[in-house]
Formats: C-alpha cells, sequence, structure tokens
C-alpha cells in the first residue's frame, strides 16, 4: 500500500512486437531476473483493467493466454506490464523498488526539509528523483539517484537524505538569448 492506503503497482515489463503468426511476442522483461516475470501470477496494464497470463519461452518470446493470432499479438504491442507491489520479493538490503520512494520526504542532512519525492525516473544512465519543493516554495529538482546525492533512503521512517550538489548554472550560447 501506498502512503494514501492504495495498492502500489510496479512495471515489471513491455509486450513488444508480435513474433510469428500464432501469437507469441516479444517481451522486455524488467526484473532482475528476465524469468521471474511469469512467476507473479496475473499482470495487469497501466490502467488495471486488463488482465495478462504469460507462458515464457527461449528467446525473449511470451506466450499471451487468450492470444492465438498474430492480429491480437499486434494490438498488444507496447501494453506496459505491472504487479502489485505486495506480489514481488523483498528487497535486499541497499536495495530499493524505486516506486518505494514515491512520495518520502525529502530532507537535507540539517533537517531542512526539500519537499518530496513525486517521481522516480530512469533515463538509461540512471535514475533521478523528481522532488516537488517545500509548500509554498513551489521549486522542483531533479536529483541523480546516487548513494554521492542521497546518502540515506530510510523507507520505514518515511525519508530520503539529500545532499545538494552544487548549483550548475550552464550560460547561453552566442545565439541562443534570442531563440528563448
Amino acid at each position: 500500500m501506498d502512503r494514501a492506503g492504495r495498492t502500489r503497482r510496479i512495471l515489471v515489463g513491455e509486450i513488444g512486437r508480435p513474433h510469428g503468426v500464432r501469437g507469441l511476442v516479444k517481451l522486455r522483461s524488467f526484473t532482475a531476473d528476465p524469468a521471474a516475470i511469469a512467476t507473479y501470477g496475473p499482470l495487469t496494464d497501466e490502467a488495471g483493467t486488463r488482465r495478462f497470463a504469460l507462458t515464457l519461452l527461449p528467446n525473449g518470446v511470451a506466450r499471451v493466454e487468450g492470444v492465438a493470432d498474430r492480429d491480437a499479438a499486434q494490438r498488444l504491442t507496447g501494453t506496459r506490464l505491472f504487479v502489485d507491489r505486495d506480489r514481488l520479493p523483498p528487497a535486499e538490503e541497499e536495495e530499493y523498488y524505486l516506486a518505494d520512494l514515491i512520495g518520502l520526504r525529502a530532507e537535507t542532512e540539517a533537517g531542512e526539509s526539500l519537499g518530496q519525492v513525486r517521481d522516480v525516473e530512469e533515463h538509461g544512465a540512471g535514475a533521478f528523483l523528481v522532488l516537488d519543493g517545500p509548500p509554498g516554495h513551489g521549486k522542483e529538482r531533479l536529483l541523480p539517484f546516487t548513494r554521492a546525492c542521497v546518502p540515506v533512503v530510510d523507507i520505514a521512517g518515511g525519508r530520503v537524505v539529500v545532499a545538494l550538489p552544487d548549483e550548475v548554472e550552464v550560460p547561453p550560447r552566442p545565439g541562443e538569448e534570442e531563440a528563448a
């Protein structure tokens, strides 16, 4: 459950393009062990309205229960697959499900409030925390989720401690001022 009492769902994979003519699909698994995606029981779409039972086959291919032809498989392309957070194994020590960080208080090492973690974004080079500023300040920050920038993650205490990096200001290059 999240802090508002709702069941938290975690993105664990995505259905790719069809594979062959009998309804098979390529599957991208975002789980540490790619084969684990099929062990969490039926998965749901982002809205939580459609359920998908998967059978994994070799080479990143899967059979989706009830999908028997290429056209049906094609309609599923791009479907993101979610599982309820409570069906996942507990995280190891010093590991976190990124979704568990959303809603945590963010504060400096001195205890100054920086707001709340609104989102965690992954851009390929590592995760970033999106912080909404404290009430009345309205300042959003994007911080790298590294040990140097976030030395303490206290899920049970509902907070992260942030060591703010020095602000970096990049002056506009010649010609950019007029474009803005």
